[in-house]
């Protein structure tokens, strides 16, 4: 029934939007106009003839068996973007087994696409190359077991989001030399958006953004993982020309070419060789917030000078376990692992455990919530950071890719256990709660409310004296009752208590 009401809700929506929506199914027809639910198209490219800006192709679960390439020519506008979508809780599969060996499965070179909930498997080449396709979004796909890079961009290729998406088991043969996750390479353009996204396994690299024929390129990454790159779906090592490189940053066959690279709050872990690489790269790299952990090359590698004008950058960064860090002079580095001031051991974990890594996503598309590589509570990791201009709880930023959450990082206490502020919640009516700390020393202590959900409701800054109680005012109008996650830190530890509020 929810299913239901979700699929009338969008139909409604995009029929608002006065395009025409197209049904495709695994048991639809190709004599069908495909305009109705019960009567879909069969194939994909039936279905997108048919479709102009503003339209939809609502695609149906199972397995599409296509046989060429799927070619994408069509633009959609900033107003009417065409939209090609799963149907709401189905996962389509485009199975591009039946291609010759060097043939991909899906070319974009229109612009304003939206791609959403489709897995794509098995082509002769890149599972989807976006070739000078603009300002697209590609969300919640899965690209695997294709004979060259899951997604590559190229051929100018700018101002492209993808989101949440995963690639994995990517192998070319038989060089294997390839085939990445994720490839913004070549000949690629310029602002083109990672979030969220996963890479393991594949032959080459995680990421890779080497260019050739084409200079000034700019890639972001937000929120991504990348790990056991170089490596078969068998877990073999397929030889010297399988790289097995995290995140490639760039590099070029004359080595002068700009690939300017900004990585944010990303990980890297278990590949064959390097988590964070520079390769030759002659364009300015930032990373801030990255943790490295067990590769097996160094974790973090920008040991080229670059031209004038360039500069690389780390900060916030984190390599779990030792200083496999191989960073030029030139290189600004600021409050990371290795330069001073913090030491590194398992203790500052909630778990090295990587079981999980590559499970089911949350419902609304993001990556799993897992206690791998979280600081725990106490790390002199927490607070060890500097203001990049991203989000952080407390005074200061945390080091690594996972800012410490209420929510998802602590191990929680029940209110009536005793804790290290000594809290007492005392209930007054429903339009407000007192909160009552004693820390028994001065200090200032950052506190929030926190939904289950992760959503802050409330937040204030509390000076304890150490001499009497001090007291925090929780404003209920917006506040049901219910379970609550309330936060407390100072710049020395942080702990989180689930709490009633009445």
């Amino acid at each position: 029934m929810k299913r239901t009401i979700l699929l009338l809700l969008l139909v409604s929506l995009l029929k608002a939007s006065a395009g025409t929506v197209y049904y495709l199914s695994p048991s639809g027809s190709d004599a069908h106009n495909g305009t109705s639910p019960d009567t879909p198209l069969r194939m994909p490219d039936k279905a997108i003839a048919k479709v102009v800006a503003g339209d939809t192709i609502l695609v149906r679960g199972g397995t599409y068996t296509i046989s060429s390439t799927l070619s994408i020519t069509k633009s959609g506008t900033p107003e009417k973007k065409i939209h090609l979508l799963a149907w709401p809780g189905e996962s389509p599969v485009f199975d591009f087994s039946g291609t010759a060996s060097g043939k991909r499965g899906i070319t974009l070179t229109g612009n304003h696409w939206v791609i959403r909930g489709l897995a794509i498997t098995r082509a002769g080449d890149n599972g989807m190359i976006i070739s000078g396709g603009a300002y697209n979004l590609i969300e919640n796909c899965r690209f695997s077991e294709n004979e060259d890079t899951g997604l590559q961009l190229g051929a100018g290729a700018h101002d492209n989001q993808i989101i949440n998406c995963d690639s994995w088991y990517n192998a070319d043969p038989p060089d294997y030399g390839d085939a990445d996750g994720f490839a913004p390479k070549m000949d690629v353009g310029t602002n083109n958006y990672f979030y969220g996204c996963r890479a393991w396994q594949n032959c080459d690299d995680g990421w890779d953004g080497y260019l050739r024929n084409g200079n000034n390129a700019s890639t972001i990454l937000e929120n991504c993982w990348t790990w056991r790159n170089g490596y078969l779906k068998d877990g073999s090592d397929p030889g010297s020309q399988a790289n097995g490189n995290g995140f490639k940053m760039g590099g070029s066959d004359d080595k002068t070419l700009k690939h300017h690279f900004i990585v944010k709050n990303c990980l890297a872990f278990d590949n064959k060789s390097k988590g964070f690489d520079q390769n030759n790269n002659k364009g300015s790299m930032t990373i801030f917030n990255g943790t490295a952990f067990r590769n097996k090359g160094n974790d973090f590698s920008i040991p080229a000078v670059l031209p004038a004008g360039e500069q690389a950058v780390v900060k916030n960064s984190l390599a779990a376990q030792g200083n496999k860090i191989s960073l030029g002079s030139f290189v600004i580095q600021e409050a990371n692992s290795w330069n001073g001031g913090v030491t590194v051991t398992a203790a500052d974990f909630v778990s090295l455990d990587t079981t999980g890594v590559s499970g089911p996503r949350k419902t609304d598309g993001s990556l799993p919530e897992l206690p791998f590589m979280k600081l725990a509570a106490g790390s002199d990791l927490l607070d060890a950071g500097v203001d990049v201009g991203l989000p952080f709880f407390g005074p200061k930023p945390d080091l690594g890719c996972f800012e410490w959450n209420m929510a998802t990082h602590a191990e929680l206490t029940p209110l009536s256990l005793r804790s290290v502020y000594d809290i007492k919640l005392l209930k007054a009516d429903r339009s407000f709660a007192d909160v009552s700390f004693n820390s028994n020393h001065h200090a200032l202590i950052y506190a929030s409310l926190v939904s289950l959900q992760g959503a802050q409701l409330w937040q204030s800054q509390i000076h304890t004296s150490g001499a009497a109680r001090s007291h925090a005012r929780i404003d209920r109008s917006t506040i049901p009752s219910g379970i609550y996650i309330l936060s407390l830190g100072t710049s020395a530890r942080r702990e989180a208590l689930k709490i009633f509020l009445p």
